[in-house]
């Protein structure tokens, strides 16, 4: 548990032992997660309104930050991830214009609205269940102002879940999920924690948000795993077998007869060689350009997405995971933006 974490319970301790009444401190935790909001929904509507003035944008990738790490369950450092991420996207070591030549400094191709505060929520003694509509009810205020569309930053992987039901709850239907991973994060309920981040799959699919889910990538996964996967359908794609699915997995094409394709990176899904920077260190994983080859060649409507896992504490060469973060970023919004 971070310090964080330890000091909002403390807090809510204290007030109990002081015989605050529980009526008061939920009157005074939703003042702060209507603020929250307000602010999630304002700066929402400001970018909204400058894409449309502006106009020829049918679908604008907007960042949004969820740092949370506390449903790790190794290393809570992703929830410092965002800003890292965001630094290295405009830090000018590179230009301006993605592989598919989209620009970034057009805010009709990338626009941002901040990030979920997490961690001041959770001060508050809020607990996961209210956390978890807070991240939903943000991404649903991002695409209630079209043509904006949520490129979330993580955080550990246990934000994919309300981020993929606050979408196919806005969009009325479940979507095809692309999920990029070492692992398949699909336990039932990993150390009896339903919102752990290897538990945010199982939570996606009892809830059917999505109608097709493909796992690319994996190579740490439990008979649990095997298991959760065939219970539910997915499509388990290992990396023993890439070399055989490699043609396939290079020219997906998802979303069609339902509401679009959500796209899930966890950043671990690449050899450590390339991306050193995550807390669950797995050799034998994707190369870059594996990764940008599969995103590359999707064809679907990708209605969101997020980048997760990245762990700047363990970013020790010279940032070069938060430079990998962000080039997946950079090239899922060329992917998004139209």
């Amino acid at each position: 548990m971070s310090g964080i974490a330890r000091k909002g319970i403390h807090y809510l301790q204290r007030l109990n032992a002081s015989n605050v009444s529980t009526a008061m401190l939920e009157k005074g935790q939703n003042r702060v997660i209507e603020a929250s909001l307000t602010l999630i929904r304002e700066r929402a509507k400001l970018k909204g309104e400058l894409v449309r003035a502006l106009g020829g944008a049918i679908a604008c990738p907007s960042l949004l930050g969820v740092p949370l790490g506390h449903n790790s369950s190794f290393l809570q450092g992703p929830a410092f991830a965002p800003p890292r991420i965001r630094e290295a996207i405009w830090c000018g070591s590179t230009n301006s214009s993605t592989e598919e030549g989209k620009v970034l400094d057009d805010p009709r191709v990338l626009t941002d609205v901040g990030d979920v505060p997490v961690q001041e929520i959770r001060d508050c003694g809020v607990d996961d269940d209210r956390l978890m509509n807070v991240i939903s009810e943000s991404v649903k205020l991002v695409m209630e102002e079209a043509p904006l569309r949520p490129l979330v930053l993580g955080g550990d992987h246990s934000i994919s879940y309300p981020v993929v039901r606050a979408v196919s709850e806005k969009l009325g239907g479940p979507v095809d999920i692309l999920h990029l991973d070492a692992h398949p994060d699909i336990y039932h309920c990993f150390e009896g924690n339903k919102y752990s981040h290897a538990s945010s799959f199982a939570r996606i699919m009892e809830g059917g948000y999505a109608r097709r889910l493909l796992q690319v990538g994996i190579r740490s996964i439990t008979t649990e795993g095997r298991e959760q996967g065939n219970k539910f359908g997915v499509e388990q794609y290992e990396m023993r077998t890439f070399s055989r699915d490699r043609e396939y997995l290079e020219n997906l094409k998802l979303g069609e007869g339902v509401k679009g394709v959500y796209v899930s990176i966890d950043v671990d899904c690449l050899d450590p060689a390339f991306a050193p920077g995550v807390s669950h260190i797995e050799p034998g994983g994707l190369s870059f350009r594996d990764v940008l080859n599969i995103l590359h060649n999707l064809q679907g409507d990708i209605v969101a997405a997020d980048v997760v896992e990245f762990n700047p504490q363990r970013d020790t060469v010279d940032g070069m995971t938060a430079m990998v973060a962000a080039k997946l970023v950079r090239e899922l919004t060329a992917k998004i933006a139209k």
